[in-house]
């Protein structure tokens, strides 16, 4: 009785807790998994530090929300070449050299802290250098997924990508918040330093990941065939449409400190831009489920209309442990909605344009929030920063409402009859082929046998 019960307890949580299957058919994924999670936890540490250091300069929530303004510009532009850059190089050594200039950038707002009086214009200067350079790392970054991990194993390592984005942004914003306040803003500068040699030299681990014999130089040729070729294809477009309405109406982060001081609660602000992660964390420990969906359309739709009910309810609440739980199923409705983005993305994409396409989702997923930052910005000063969040959420329930009506064959995606996913599953299969045939030809080559037999 007790190992029938304790197989019954065991199943039960397998079909629950995160599927790990990645993890062990890739060392590829197992190093940029480990990459990532320290590269997070810098960028989280600086996305804290920085903001907080013009508020305090500065006094202004349009001067913080000018962020995003600043950052909008680089990461169009060096995303969308980034993504031809991803299609036409080895993607490693652009992870390696991003992840180095992401380094160097650190450094310069370290040593700005540290004179008599920091100045303004560099923090902007540094966070639009950011940008391009995460416009440029992003698509070689994001491609390497569907490159490396199988075809049916795509949402289990995406749900392992974002449990493991959710660890650093949980540990980042509560390290940032502490250094910020008791040491100042230098000693979140030099973690941020020190977090990013790291990533360095783990890039410098992965495998090569050279482009197809016959890619083309990056070129706006190139960039537009990727535009059309996403043009064509309804169910990324939802995709991409859904989750630039959700972060340009709903995400108000950059007005935190606003909303911390409006609510008496100057300690609460680490907890509020830690808070999403909490949810989208919990959600990751329990992702086993989300291995067994089929209809991921559903799953990008329903996590986004969770995402703007709970920020429009974070907004109304005026308790702050009700507004702290509000955003944390937001970001449980987050990663719900990025799951399913992710999934489409690496089950449909072919490889030769998946650089391209990649760059295209940088775009969605990264203009939305800098927009948004703009938008939550200008509207907290002319609204009330509550009203600006709460209005936000609505607008952003009722934009995924009318794309789903616009665009309906998202919700009818299948991924076990869709014509995209089919034809990409065959492709990775026939390369998969193609390479062990590849090994076992040098393998026997190198044993002096000769070539074996096709």
């Amino acid at each position: 009785m007790a190992v029938g019960a304790w197989h019954l307890v065991t199943s039960k949580l397998s079909a629950v807790l995160p599927d790990l299957a990645p993890w062990h058919s890739s060392r590829d994924f197992r190093l940029l998994w480990v990459q990532g999670l320290v590269a997070f936890f810098s960028s989280a540490v600086a996305m804290i530090a920085l903001p907080l250091q013009i508020k305090d300069l500065t006094g202004s929530p349009l001067a913080v929300g000018a962020m995003g303004a600043v950052e909008l510009v680089p990461l169009v532009v060096f995303g969308l070449y980034g993504g031809a850059l991803a299609d036409a190089v080895d993607r490693r050594k652009v992870l390696v050299a991003t992840e180095s200039g992401l380094a160097l950038l650190a450094l310069l707002l370290l040593l700005n802290s540290l004179l008599p009086e920091p100045m303004l214009w560099p923090l902007y200067v540094v966070a639009a250098g950011v940008s391009a350079l995460a416009g440029l790392q992003r698509p070689a970054l994001d491609s390497l997924l569907a490159r490396i991990v199988p075809h049916d194993q795509q949402t289990a390592a995406a749900a392992l990508n974002s449990l493991r984005w959710q660890m650093g942004t949980i540990a980042g914003p509560a390290l940032a918040g502490l250094l910020v306040a008791y040491a100042g803003h230098a000693p979140a500068y030099a973690v941020t330093i020190a977090g990013f040699l790291a990533s360095v030299l783990l890039c410098l681990r992965l495998s090569p990941a050279p482009p197809a014999h016959d890619a083309d130089k990056p070129s706006l040729r190139g960039i537009v065939e990727g535009a059309r070729y996403a043009w064509s294809r309804p169910v990324l477009l939802g995709t991409y449409a859904i989750d630039l309405a959700a972060m340009f109406f709903a995400f108000p982060n950059t007005i935190f400190p606003f909303l911390a001081d409006e609510l008496d609660a100057d300690w609460s602000l680490g907890l509020m831009y830690a808070a999403g992660s909490v949810g989208s964390l919990v959600l990751g420990l329990t992702s086993g489920w989300t291995s067994r969906i089929r209809r991921h359309g559903w799953l990008v739709v329903c996590g986004a209309t969770a995402w703007g009910l709970a920020i429009a309810a974070a907004g109304w609440f005026s308790n702050i442990w009700l507004v702290l739980l509000c955003l944390a199923f937001a970001g449980a409705g987050d990663m719900a909605s990025g799951l399913g983005r992710a999934t489409i993305w690496n089950q449909t994409i072919p490889e030769e344009l998946r650089g391209r396409l990649a760059g295209i989702e940088v775009l969605s997923y990264s203009v939305g929030p800098q927009l948004g930052q703009v938008r939550a910005g200008a509207m907290a000063g002319w609204t009330g920063t509550r009203a600006a969040i709460w209005s936000g959420g609505v607008a952003c329930v009722a934009s995924v409402g009318l794309l789903c009506l616009a665009l309906p064959k998202l919700l009818r995606y299948d991924s076990e009859t869709d014509e995209d996913a089919l034809r990409h599953k065959a492709a990775q299969a026939e390369r998969e082929a193609r390479e062990a045939r590849a090994g076992e030809t040098r393998d026997a080559r190198e044993a002096g046998t000769g070539a074996p037999a096709s």
